[in-house]
């Protein structure tokens, strides 16, 4: 079977790309001209150039492909410019789904992100059907990926498009060339940069359980539906703790109040903003985030497609390792 993946170099589509070949599968990678192609090498993947803002680019890469998995995303917490996540995020996914249903896949996952589910002000993990509103996401990042899972299940429910939707939760683990937010925070707690820590909570997942759950959505998965992808929810403390015991380092003992980060965070974003290059420390969105416990349960994922996720132990070890062994820790 061929099978058009986007976002096959990047740190969650380079483990699902794996797992589709394992499984056998033809694989053609959708890669903008001039993309960081390291995930790809030595891979047997066909790579063709193409952007989400190209109807036509798209439209030719599906070409005789019978599965679509659409992994790639504008992954960025701090945007000057909104509009460009917006077009890639939102308009991008609405173009590649229309594409697949002009050229006939019959088989689609889409990637989403638990930034798209609500929370439960009790901490208690959220899921698939905890609400959520367009003006509860916060950051540019959640409302786009919010309005591009929106526009996916209408293209289900209204054009018949055969999608399945994931959402996974906070991957680590290795490949994170980039590296992704998450991956930045790994790597500063174990540079023993993290002296402190603030009261939040998140569900760490391992990205190679993350893209086995992509394949068990193609596999098993009822288009239309939703599962969330995640592993063990922890502390933010708790996740800080376990990377310094994992890199030698001391743990951060001191806790931020919320309302402290606030001014910091606005003088980091003008800072950066009066350069007009780099990225702040922290952001302001950062710390309104931070005040809520992102807990959620993979339960419906394990129930309907059999997912099995790994303990979060491994995955931030496993993270470590591929940092440390690429020179990232030095």
């Amino acid at each position: 079977m061929t099978t058009l993946l986007t976002g096959a170099s990047g740190f969650v589509g380079s483990a699902v790309l794996r797992r589709l070949i394992g499984a056998g599968h033809e694989v053609r990678a959708l890669v903008r001209a001039g993309g960081d192609r390291r995930n790809l090498a030595g891979l047997p993947v066909e790579v063709v150039t193409g952007d989400l803002a190209d109807p036509v680019s798209l439209r030719r890469a599906l070409a005789g492909c019978r599965a679509l998995f659409h992994v790639a995303a504008d992954y960025r917490l701090w945007v000057p410019e909104p509009a460009p996540m917006y077009a890639a995020n939102v308009e991008g996914t609405t173009a590649l789904m229309r594409a697949a249903l002009e050229t006939g896949v019959e088989r689609v996952v889409y990637t989403s992100s638990v930034a798209t589910l609500g929370l439960n002000a009790d901490r208690s993990p959220a899921d698939e059907d905890t609400p959520a509103r367009l003006e509860d996401m916060i950051g540019h990042y959640k409302r786009s990926k919010f309005l591009a899972e929106r526009a996916v299940t209408d293209l289900v429910r209204e054009a018949g498009l055969p999608a399945v939707i994931v959402n996974p939760s906070t991957p680590v683990g290795p490949r994170d060339v980039k590296p992704t937010p998450t991956g930045r925070m790994i790597l500063d707690a174990a540079r023993g940069r993290t002296p402190a820590y603030v009261d939040t909570g998140l569900n760490i997942v391992h990205v190679d359980d993350v893209a086995e759950g992509h394949w068990l959505a193609f596999d098993k998965g009822r288009p239309g539906e939703r599962y969330v992808l995640g592993g063990e929810n922890l502390s933010l403390k708790e996740i800080f703790t376990r990377i310094a015991t994992l890199s030698g380092h001391a743990p951060p003992r001191v806790r931020l109040p919320h309302p402290v980060l606030y001014p910091v965070a606005y003088a980091a974003e003008g800072w950066v903003r009066l350069r007009g290059r780099g990225r702040p420390l922290v952001t302001v969105d950062e710390v309104r985030m931070s005040r809520k416990w992102m807990f959620f349960s993979s339960d419906k994922a394990r129930r309907e497609l059999g997912y099995r996720p790994r303990p979060a132990q491994e995955a931030l070890s496993d993270a470590l390792d591929w940092f440390r062994g690429h020179r990232y820790l030095r």
